[in-house]
């Protein structure tokens, strides 16, 4: 994933979590959501990371940990048709966190199609203000 995010410039600073993989039962078909599948997951979170950097305390940022968990949630424990509509899920989930200001997400999965594709993904960008957040 490029290390940047056109979403908002308020904040040059970016909390990355990449390389995630979870299992659920999202999908089209039956197939996908009775069998499931492995769901790979990057996000960017753009925050102002000044006072983390400054005082070096959990309390100055967003504890990746904690990210991790709520996207985990996400992927994990609801279902989808699309990987939009995770992809979405996640950003609208984190964008409740008040430090961030913007998200990108990818999200990724082998599709079930008859042929050489290693991954199908999205990218989405959501920023705190857009009028459809919800804080």
């Amino acid at each position: 994933m490029p290390s940047y995010n056109r979403a908002v410039s308020r904040t040059p600073d970016l909390l990355v979590l990449e390389g995630m993989s979870f299992y659920g039962y999202h999908g089209e078909t039956q197939a996908e959501r009775t069998l499931g599948n492995r769901f790979y997951v990057d996000v960017e979170l753009r925050m102002d990371l000044a006072a983390a950097g400054r005082t070096d305390d959990i309390n100055d940022t967003l504890d990746y940990s904690r990210a991790f968990a709520m996207i985990r949630a996400v992927v994990e424990e609801e279902h989808y048709s699309l990987i939009e509509a995770i992809a979405a899920r996640v950003a609208e989930t984190l964008l409740v966190e008040p430090r961030v200001d913007s998200v990108k997400v990818r999200v990724g999965k082998q599709p079930p199609i008859a042929g050489a594709i290693e991954r199908s993904s999205v990218i989405i960008e959501r920023s705190s203000n857009q009028p459809d957040v919800q804080r």
